[in-house]
């Protein structure tokens, strides 16, 4: 198992324990998963300003369950201890109202679910160690031990090292060959498979089979067309005709078409790289031998192993930022050990070559090639390249530089002995400051509640689908889905009408973008209104149930968007209920448009396709003033005094909303981005306004911030053909500080969002 999975086949058995035991409501499980489903009007949401429209939305939903009756009105009256409650460190320990004594653990968690969905992990590992037939262990698995597993096989049981990014076992497996006597290349053959190696790989094992030798065949993935073959090898293993001291290696990351029956027959291994800043620097100072330490040949030796220690810090980091998903990396880089050993030779042999330490080159040799080479996105080299900088320059050599605010993290002093490094290290947090990576504590919350979302999701997709819970079957609760969405949504848009009000102008280019949008929006309308026809007569028994139509179902009894649905819609993360909400409001603003001509103030998140939106503003610009396109760029001005009704449009440009900040807040009165108040995960954007002009003509300010503006909270997507990512919109330029330069918010991870994902 995965790291990843332990908690989560933990939380499993005691789930299928608790039913067998008939002591899990299928409602309260359901809504765990999903937060249920809000069908027909909401109340007042009775604490804006702390709570948001989802989780007040979650918490009506948990007042439908059996136990929490009329809770949403205890919520609102008891309005005061539920903000302590939802500001409390550690909600999960803390005790409720007196009301609440009646609850169960796992009642309680449903709150959580609502309130602090940050904390349900937390809460599932208390849950799974307080269950009497599991406990403690099952949150704390045994470490992992080569040598045990090498016992559990036999000749005929190949050993599988799955794998997973930045892990070689290899050289786990050449300690253990050397251990037990049978070292490379004599008694241990190593082939990396891929095009050609499959002939070169039956020999080896043909030869070893007779002789007892050890075989390890890399990246089995790579050469799927060979694994049939492999797997005939495998199956005709004679214990009888095997020499005893035969062992067969595999290395695979996880692939569909690895054959079954070698897992089935083999033990399965995993191997993940060591998790934290304090293991990763452990593990890197572990490989490197004191010799090498003291290796180097400038007078002053503490010179290398500061910029040694440097460097493994600054590979520690880039791994550990992974964790916090788009925050961190917009792109999950396989960053590796063989980045650091390469960088490691490289900074010894410069360091040993030249008087002056060149930290230029070495910046560029690391920053840009080493690591750099894995980057693909902009923005992410840009973050990488920051990140160097603090680690590869003159300031580590003195004593008093410290790596982070807190004043933790530093390059030991100079003429520290490889011993008093590892005791530093040893002595390092074991639990990573979200300030070291250059976040604040909100950081954690949404990579928190991100976990959380993985967690529950693919708990949902292994649950069996029969009922709705709360008394309704499965098929009644799709069917009242789809009769509330269906009431909802409007009549299709009258192209020809639009291109006759709107029609195509030299002047006006946003005439165009109307109509193209409402193409767009009528194709995807046309999809949901024919599927919800469709699937109510299925349901009826009036058309055979097709495999599209239970697909859809299935999503819907979910609370998730059908995929037939996703494929001729727009980007978006949000589950049903919020995209149901989020199309709405799209359809109705261009309604408004229809009705009553461009607005003055447009809701750029609301555009299909943004970037036609962008380049008709940048027409319209290039056309008025007869201008090459490709000489406009845009500048940009908050305007928060701008809202929704404005009744004037800008003279040039345009004003737009609804974008999100992530990581960051704008002060309307201070006129510049801000830290982000806690537990203020995302703030909205007031008004900007874009203003186009010819690039001569674009003030130089040197306190922006280059602000990316993204689709949804993955950040990531495909490269289209503009060499732009498809999730990348453009980039704001925002005012900042002197004292909190652009490389502040770039390891900040601060960009602007479209939509959020509730």
């Amino acid at each position: 198992l995965f790291e990843k999975d332990k908690l989560l086949f933990s939380f499993l058995l005691c789930l299928n324990i608790m039913q067998q035991d008939d002591r899990l409501s299928q409602a309260e499980l359901r809504f765990l998963l999903t937060g249920g489903m809000m069908s027909g009007d909401m109340p007042a949401n009775p604490a804006s300003s702390w709570l948001t429209d989802n989780a007040w939305g979650q918490i009506c939903n948990l007042g439908k369950l059996e136990g929490f009756e009329n809770f949403a009105t205890q919520f609102a009256e008891n309005i005061a201890f539920w903000e302590e409650y939802y500001q409390d460190k550690d909600p999960v320990s803390r005790e409720l109202p007196e009301k609440s004594t009646e609850w169960s653990l796992f009642q309680k968690m449903l709150i959580l679910r609502a309130l602090r969905p940050d904390k349900v992990v937390d809460a599932i590992q208390n849950f799974v160690t307080e269950e009497p037939e599991l406990g403690k262990e099952f949150i704390d698995p045994p470490l992992f031990k080569l040598e045990d597993s090498f016992h559990d096989s036999s000749a005929t049981m190949p050993l599988v090292f799955i794998l997973s990014t930045g892990v070689d076992p290899a050289k786990d497996v050449y300690a253990l060959g050397k251990k037990l006597g049978f070292e490379a290349p004599g008694r241990l053959c190593d082939i990396s498979l891929g095009q050609g190696q499959g002939i070169k790989a039956e020999r080896a094992i043909e030869k070893a089979v007779k002789e007892g030798h050890w075989v390890l065949l890399q990246n089995c993935h790579l050469s799927v067309s060979w694994l049939p073959k492999l797997e005939k090898i495998v199956q005709d293993l004679d214990p009888d005709k095997v020499n005893p001291d035969f062992r067969l290696w595999l290395t695979s990351m996880p692939s569909p078409k690895f054959p079954v029956s070698i897992l089935q027959n083999g033990v399965k291994m995993t191997n993940e790289p060591p998790k934290g800043l304090r293991a990763n620097l452990k593990a890197a100072f572990s490989a490197m031998s004191e010799e090498e330490f003291d290796s180097s040949k400038r007078p002053e030796k503490s010179e290398f192993q500061k910029m040694v220690f440097g460097l493994s810090f600054f590979h520690a980091l880039v791994q550990e930022r992974r964790t916090f998903g788009p925050l961190g990396w917009n792109i999950p880089y396989g960053f590796n050990d063989s980045d650091q050993d390469i960088s490691r030779q490289q900074l010894s042999q410069l360091l040993n070559g030249y008087k002056e330490i060149p930290f230029k080159a070495l910046r560029y040799l690391i920053g840009q090639l080493n690591y750099g080479g894995r980057v693909t996105d902009d923005w992410d080299r840009r973050l990488i390249t920051y990140m160097v900088e603090d680690f590869v320059t003159d300031k580590i050599l003195k004593d008093d530089y410290k790596f982070d605010p807190s004043g933790i993290y530093y390059a030991p002093p100079k003429g520290a002995t490889y011993d008093q490094y590892l005791e530093y290290i040893a002595e390092l947090p074991l639990v990573d400051t979200p300030t070291v990576f250059g976040f604040d504590a909100n950081a954690t919350m949404i990579k928190n509640n991100k976990e959380t979302g993985k967690l529950l999701g693919t708990l949902l997709s292994l649950q069996a689908q029969s009922s709705g819970g709360s008394g309704k079957s499965k098929e009644e609760v799709i069917e009242e889905i789809a009769v509330d969405i269906q009431k909802k949504m409007p009549y299709l848009f009258e192209i020809e009408r639009a291109k006759v009000k709107f029609p195509v102008v030299y002047s006006e280019s946003m005439n165009t973008v109307f109509v193209q949008e409402l193409v767009r929006f009528n194709r995807l309308l046309l999809t949901v209104r024919t599927s919800l026809v469709e699937l109510l007569k299925a349901l009826k028994g009036q058309v055979v149930m097709s495999v599209e139509l239970e697909a859809m179902a299935n999503k819907m009894f979910d609370g998730q968007v059908p995929d037939n649905w996703s494929k001729k819609s727009y980007p978006s993360l949000k589950p049903l209920a919020g995209w149901v909400t989020d199309f709405l409001e799209r359809l109705a603003m261009f309604s408004k448009w229809f009705k009553d001509g461009a607005p003055n103030v447009y809701w750029i998140s609301g555009f299909f396709f943004t970037q036609s939106f962008l380049t008709g503003t940048k027409q319209n610009f290039a056309r008025k003033y007869t201008i090459p396109i490709d000489d406009v760029v845009f500048d940009f001005e908050v305007v928060p005094d701008v809202k929704k009704g404005h009744k004037e449009r800008p003279k040039d440009g345009c004003y737009i909303r609804g974008l999100f900040l992530e990581g960051a807040r704008w002060g309307n009165k201070e006129n510049y981005i801000m830290e982000a108040l806690p537990k203020q995960l995302y703030s909205v954007m007031p008004t900007i306004q874009i203003k186009p002009c010819s690039k001569k003509d674009l003030p130089k300010d040197k306190s922006l911030y280059a602000c990316p503006v993204y689709k949804t909270s993955t950040r990531a997507g495909t490269l289209s053909t503009t060499g732009q990512s498809t999730n990348f919109v453009l980039a704001i330029n925002l005012r900042t500080r002197e004292n909190y330069p652009e490389k502040f918010w770039v390891r900040r991870g601060v960009a602007m969002l479209c939509q959020l994902d509730t």
